[in-house]
């Protein structure tokens, strides 16, 4: 597979913050009455504020905003066993070496983003693309196409890396390439992405002609 830049999606495909997530939004499940186990299987790869409206059918803009600012400071203030996903640290470094460019592209918001992209020790790219950026966010292609855009790249010309299904899904509408790292088997079009990995680390990034770059896959 060729490109000329990446797009990285943050949570769970750079850095492990699933016990971070798992805590903040099953102690919030819980304060609402609600089921944690659907409220985790609805909110992966996807903008707080859009779980937020979904399982909070009928109250006030205002009340779910409220939600939202608590839940957000939650988030961001935790970061206790955070950490970078294997061969991520690495692939960023390598990547910054051939100047290759490369954004994040997270549904999280400034202050979990940071506060999570700060505790898994990653390098820091020029472009990072947060929810406050999008008026739609994953699985809709806005995020990625400004990823695209913001690196002065065509969407066919930028490679996605995402572990969720609603990010699998923005990638593809949003027409680049999708690299697919610890997917859920019954992740929607998964079947249409590029490569399917269990790990970064065995990603391997080689210059061509043209300002392309190489991706091919190593034995880990």
């Amino acid at each position: 597979m060729k490109c000329k830049g990446f797009l990285f999606d943050l949570d769970g495909t750079l850095v492990d913050s699933l016990p971070v997530v798992e805590r903040a939004w099953s102690n919030w499940a819980k304060s609402r009455s609600l089921d944690p186990a659907v409220v985790l299987d609805f909110i992966h790869g996807k903008q707080a504020i859009t779980s937020l409206r979904h399982f909070m059918p009928g109250e006030s803009e205002e009340a779910i905003q409220q939600q939202f600012r608590l839940l957000e400071r939650t988030e961001a203030e935790d970061t206790d066993g955070i950490s970078a996903l294997p061969g991520a640290v690495a692939l960023l470094q390598r990547l910054d070496q051939l100047s290759i460019p490369w954004a994040i592209v997270t549904s999280g918001t400034v202050p979990v983003a940071h506060a999570r992209h700060a505790a898994g020790e990653l390098a820091t790219p020029e472009i990072f693309i947060t929810a406050e950026l999008v008026a739609k966010g994953k699985p809709n292609p806005d995020p990625y196409l400004l990823g695209a855009q913001r690196l002065g790249l065509k969407p066919e010309e930028c490679v996605v890396v995402e572990d969720a299904p609603a990010g699998v899904l923005s990638g593809l509408a949003a027409g680049c390439k999708v690299i697919a790292v610890n997917a859920p088997d019954d992740t929607p079009k998964l079947e249409q992405v590029d490569l399917v990995l269990k790990s970064l680390a065995v990603l391997q990034v080689e210059p061509v002609q043209g300002g392309e770059f190489l991706i091919s896959v190593i034995d880990a």
